[in-house]
């Protein structure tokens, strides 16, 4: 319910407003003769004004009302910046509506002044921070603050630059015939029907041009378009695909490289409706696009795709809130599947665009698992010298001498970023303060492993299991490997990618050896002759809920980047053939893999089978919440409290869980629990996320 500024909802005093003489206006035609605020009169139509102010405290976040005064009638409209005092302060907002009566029977305060004329904050918009504040337990302000940009005064004065709006035709739907569904799909889009799609890329593909056309399929239909993508090197890529169809003027992009007062320019653009198409990251899945008819994310299980602040909304989700929402199209399109994407096809609100069997026989390389052991390693001492089976070797000297560049994936940065115990394989710990033992520069006989937490080094190493001393490298950084790649072909260059070193968005078409960490493989026209995945092991034994499901993803996001088989493209991983996700990376089959993770975590009882939240603060806060949301449903299930690894502050991490259909409600009893202890001044925060991205 909306109140006036003086209540909160829950009892706790706000001090009173105490009136004063106005404040200047500079550039502003003069005011009426009134001087004072007790002078000041109500607008004669809708009076009352609800605004969100920029406050993020739980119990406050909810609409209070306020009076517009005569001289600020014609600008206070929806959607504009205002300044309004609460609790004894003047704060920012948002104007939301202007209605005629405010439920609040006590005296308002009046709006002090309007910022600006532009309406930044738009009823579509709006709504769907409220749809995400409420699905993730959060406040409004906070979703508010990566919807809209900070406003940048000089760039709102300028004149807008001219666009001109060319033509659009439907796009020619021959790059979609490869999947059976796929013309099918544009066709919904340029007829301007919702419909939803997850789409699995094929290997090669152009996965940017074909964004770019479904763009275009939107826009023939006189809708907008948002383009969600994980960072900016595939912001530029799909960039300039959409530039490529549509033209320069009809898109724009929004990241943070930006800086403010260009990203404030490209945004406004859109507002005010000159431009339909945006290309972005995370936050541009708020961009107030007219009449949005698609909205597409590629590669939705990148972490970048996870927001780090409060209330950590993940893109995808966002998207499906706004497509539901707004009638519009929905695309989801990876080389993978997440189980959530799965869950969509599976509930049967999104079709499957995926090609048949044959043509991804035909677009994919041959791909070969094989495991490292020392045995395998000792069948040529080149490829002892590398640090890779036989196999792994021989693929690449054939890649190398056909003139074409070979990819090496490595999990980790750095040079040996963790040691272990040669004899027993257990991680090797500092005697001081037990943190993980490491190379961080130099050859392992150049310098003594050093711990990674407190800085020591050990120079007389003794395992605590069983005694040893000698060590072996537990993983490999992507620079030793690089210098080990180096030694083993020394006529070749190498090359690194991420991992400390500067990430490349592309390299030239020539024989010579790219050392990448996974999200950093650069792309080569015409593809890659080889693919050697190393220490898949290592990709595989990280304690967390997605570990299988990330390690499919980024194993299949640099194997798509290898020629077919019928030219020579092979890919080698390092892993044992015979577990399920190495198997689905064989058979390059993710939508296998994808529903048989769903249906396990359905069994175990994980997301997205079910909602799930986590609770983590010190164990007093943590054992209030809980007992507080249990007094409010009892039939959440708790898992914990335990421990959190690696906190300085010895913090707890409890898990609620409860079945899909629960979901609002666990939020909003978190919600409303927060924001009592918001109310208290509980002095111990405790962090709140729902279908957190990570559960380890």
């Amino acid at each position: 319910m909306s109140r006036d500024e003086g209540q909160t909802g829950l009892d706790v005093p706000v001090p009173t407003v105490v009136p004063g003489p106005p404040r200047p206006r500079t550039g502003r035609p003069p005011r009426r003769a009134t001087s004072t605020r007790g002078d000041w009169q109500a607008a004669d139509a809708a009076p009352v004004a609800r605004v969100a102010v920029d406050v993020a405290l739980p119990h406050l976040d909810r609409p209070f009302d306020y009076r517009v005064p005569t001289h600020l009638d014609g600008e206070a409209r929806p959607g504009v910046r205002v300044r309004v005092r609460f609790a004894g302060r003047l704060v920012d907002g948002y104007l939301l509506e202007r209605v005629e009566e405010s439920e609040h029977t006590g005296r308002l305060a009046w709006i002090d002044k309007v910022v600006s004329l532009e309406p930044v904050l738009t009823p579509e918009v709006a709504a769907l921070c409220r749809a995400v504040a409420d699905r993730y337990a959060g406040v409004f302000a906070d979703v508010v603050r990566m919807a809209v940009p900070p406003r940048h005064a000089r760039v709102e004065a300028e004149e807008p630059r001219e666009r001109e709006a060319a033509a659009v035709a439907r796009p020619d739907p021959a790059g979609w015939a490869r999947y059976p569904r796929g013309p099918a799909f544009l066709e919904a889009l340029a007829a301007g029907r919702h419909a939803h799609a997850v789409w699995q890329a094929l290997p090669g593909e152009s996965w940017a041009v074909r964004f770019a056309e479904a763009a275009g399929a939107a826009l023939a239909a006189d809708r907008g378009a948002i383009l969600v993508v994980p960072d900016q090197r595939d912001v530029e890529t799909a960039h300039a695909a959409v530039v490529a169809l549509l033209g320069a003027d009809a898109v724009v992009a929004l990241t943070a490289e930006l800086g403010p007062a260009e990203r404030y320019r490209r945004w406004l653009a859109v507002r005010r409706g000159s431009v339909r198409v945006v290309v972005g990251t995370r936050s541009a899945a708020f961009a107030p696009v007219e009449r949005v008819g698609l909205l597409a994310v590629w590669d939705d299980g990148d972490d970048s795709h996870a927001e780090p602040r409060a209330p950590y909304p993940q893109v995808r989700d966002v998207l499906i809130a706004r497509a539901h929402a707004a009638g519009a199209a929905l695309l989801i399109g990876a080389h993978s599947r997440t189980a959530e994407a799965q869950l969509l096809v599976e509930s049967n609100w999104a079709a499957a665009i995926v090609a048949d069997r044959s043509a991804v026989r035909a677009a994919a390389p041959r791909v070969t698992a094989i495991g490292e052991t020392d045995t395998q390693l000792a069948r040529d001492p080149d490829a002892r010298a590398a640090r890779m089976p036989a196999v792994a070797f021989e693929a690449a000297r054939q890649a190398l001498g056909a003139g074409h560049p070979v990819l090496v994936q490595v999990p980790r940065a750095g040079y040996l970023p963790w040691l272990s115990c040669a004899q027993c394989r257990e991680p090797a710990r500092c005697r001081h303060c037990a943190g993980p033992l490491g190379v961080p520069r130099g050859g392992a006989d150049a310098a003594p492993p050093t711990c990674r937490w407190c800085g020591r080094a050990d120079v007389s190493f003794r395992c605590g299991g069983c005694g040893g001393r000698r060590l072996r490298a537990g993983v490999v950084g992507s620079r030793r490997t690089a210098e080990e790649l180096g030694r083993a072909f020394p006529q070749v260059a190498v090359r690194t990618s991420g991992g400390g070193a500067p990430i490349l968005a592309s390299v030239k078409a020539k024989p010579e050896i790219v050392v990448a960490t996974p999200g950093a493989e650069p792309w080569v026209e015409g593809g890659y002759g080889a693919a050697l995945l190393l220490d898949g092991w290592a990709m595989l034994s990280r304690a967390d809920l997605r570990v299988m499901e990330e390690a499919l993803r980024r194993w299949l996001a640099a194997s798509a980047l290898v020629r077919p088989h019928a030219e020579g493209g092979r890919v080698v991983i390092v892993a044992d053939s015979g577990i399920p996700v190495v198997q689905a990376l064989v058979r390059w089959d993710p939508a296998g893999f994808a529903a048989e993770e769903l249906a396990s975590r359905a069994e175990v009882g994980f997301p997205p089978a079910v909602r799930m939240a986590s609770v983590e603060g010190v164990p007093g806060a943590v054992a209030e919440v809980v007992d507080l949301v249990l007094a409010a449903e009892p039939r959440i299930e708790v898992l914990g409290p335990v421990e959190v690894e690696d906190s300085a502050e010895g913090h707890e991490r409890a898990l609620l869980r409860v079945p899909r259909a629960h979901g609002r409600e666990l939020a909003r009893h978190l919600h409303a629990v927060q924001a009592l202890r918001s109310g208290r001044k509980a002095p111990d925060p405790v962090r709140v996320r729902l279908d957190p991205a990570e559960i380890e």
